[in-house]
C-alpha cells in the first residue's frame, strides 16, 4: 500500500469510548423522561464520541461538494450529457442550485470542488481547483483511474478536509456532481460489499426500462475487465470509482484522522464513504449517513453496513442537500444535549420508583 495512504490510515482512531459513561449520564439527567428524544439521544452521543469533548461545540460546519466526469457516460448509461456537469458546477458558484439554498438554509459553508471535470474552470468564488485529470476513463474498457492518480484525489480530499480543521469547523458534509456517477457508485458497492448489480442498480437520473438493462450490463463488463485490479480496497476505488468517490474517500479518512464528524450524502457519496471503511473501519465511528436515498440499492447497502440514516425524504438528487438537511437534526441534538436543563439542576422530580 502506498506510504502517504497508509500514513493516513495510521492517524484515524477510534471514537474515544470512555466517555460514554459521562456523556450517557448527562443525557439521562435532562428534564424528560430516559430515552425520550430517542435518535437525537443517538446522535448526540455518536458526536461526543467522535469529538472526544463532553462539552460538544458545533460552530461552524461546511460541505464539499466534489465535481468530475467519468469516461463511462460514453456508454449511454445516463440520461443527461456529460456537458451538464461543468453547467452545474456554474449553477452551483452561481448560487443557483439546491445545494445552495439548503446549504445557505441550515447556515453552512459550501466548496464547490473540481476534482476532474473536463472543463477549464476560471477562478471563481467558491470553487477549490483541485484536477487530477478532466475526467476518469471509460471503466467498461479499463481502468477508471490509475492507482497514481486515485491515490492524487484521495489525498486531496483528505487535506481538504485538514484544512476544515485548522479553520475551525467542526462538522463537514459531503456532496457531489458528475454525470454518469451512479454507474462507478454501483460498481463499487457489487465488489466491495459483494452484492449482485441487478439488485442494486438504479435509474440515476431517471432513465427508462431499455436503458437500465444497458446500464446493468455495463456495469458487469466494468467489474469483468477491471477484476485482476479488484483484488484490494484501493485497487477496486481506482478501477471502478472516480475523482470526485475517491476524494471523497480521502476527505472522510482526512477528517477522521482530524476527529470530525462527517456528513455523508447520499448513493453516490456513500460509495466513497464504504470505500473509506473498508481502508479504515475505524471511520464509521464519525460517520453520520444523512438519509436514505431514492435511489434503488441504497437501504440494502445501508443495511450490509448497518446504518441507520438520519432521513428517508425519497431524495436522489446528490450534491449534500441530503447532508445539508442532516446538519440541521445534528445541530439540534447537541442543542439538547448542551441547553436543556438536568434534573439535579433545575430541582425537577425524576421518575420515581415502581
Amino acid at each position: 500500500m502506498y506510504k502517504e495512504l497508509q500514513q493516513l490510515l495510521n492517524r484515524v482512531q477510534p471514537a474515544d469510548r470512555s466517555l460514554i459513561g459521562a456523556a450517557q449520564a448527562h443525557l439521562d439527567d435532562l428534564t424528560k423522561p430516559q430515552g425520550s428524544l430517542g435518535r437525537l439521544e443517538e446522535i448526540a452521543l455518536k458526536y461526543v464520541l467522535a469529538t472526544g469533548a463532553l462539552n460538544p461545540v458545533l460552530s461552524k460546519k461546511k460541505i464539499c461538494c466534489f465535481a468530475a466526469d467519468h469516461g463511462v457516460a460514453a456508454e449511454g448509461v445516463s440520461a443527461f450529457p456529460a456537458e451538464v456537469t461543468p453547467q452545474m458546477v456554474y449553477n452551483m458558484l452561481s448560487g443557483g442550485a439546491a445545494i445552495n439554498v439548503l446549504t445557505r438554509h441550515v447556515g453552512a459553508d459550501l466548496d464547490v470542488v473540481d476534482m476532474g471535470v473536463n472543463h477549464d474552470f476560471p477562478d471563481l468564488p467558491g470553487l477549490v481547483k483541485r484536477k487530477v485529470q478532466p475526467g476518469s476513463a471509460n471503466m467498461a474498457a479499463g481502468p477508471a483511474m490509475s492507482e497514481e492518480d486515485a491515490l492524487k484525489a484521495l489525498l486531496s480530499g483528505a487535506q481538504l478536509a485538514a484544512e476544515a480543521h485548522d479553520a475551525g469547523y467542526y462538522l463537514l458534509g459531503t456532496g457531489e456532481m458528475g454525470i454518469a456517477n451512479t454507474t462507478p457508485a454501483t460498481a463499487l458497492y457489487s465488489v466491495l460489499l459483494d452484492v449482485p448489480v441487478d439488485s442494486i442498480t438504479g435509474r440515476g437520473t431517471g432513465i427508462d426500462d431499455e436503458r437500465l438493462q444497458h446500464k446493468i450490463s455495463v456495469i458487469k463488463r466494468a467489474i469483468e475487465v477491471n477484476a485482476s485490479r479488484c483484488t484490494t480496497t484501493f485497487g477496486t476505488l481506482a478501477a471502478l470509482g472516480g475523482y470526485e468517490i475517491a476524494a471523497i474517500t480521502g476527505f472522510i479518512l482526512g477528517a477522521a484522522a482530524c476527529r470530525i464528524p462527517v456528513v455523508v450524502d447520499g448513493f453516490i457519496s456513500s460509495s466513497g464513504a464504504v470505500a473509506a471503511i473498508k481502508l479504515c473501519p475505524a471511520v464509521d465511528d464519525y460517520l453520520f449517513f444523512s438519509h436514505i436515498s431514492n435511489e434503488q440499492g441504497h437501504r440494502s447497502v445501508m443495511q450490509k453496513l448497518g446504518a441507520r440514516p438520519i432521513l428517508d425524504l425519497d431524495l436522489r438528487l446528490g450534491e449534500g442537500t441530503g447532508a445539508a438537511l442532516a446538519m440541521q437534526v445534528i445541530e439540534g441534538s447537541l442543542k439538547i444535549y448542551n441547553e436543556m436543563a438536568t434534573f439535579s439542576a433545575a430541582r425537577v422530580s425524576a421518575k420515581s420508583g415502581e
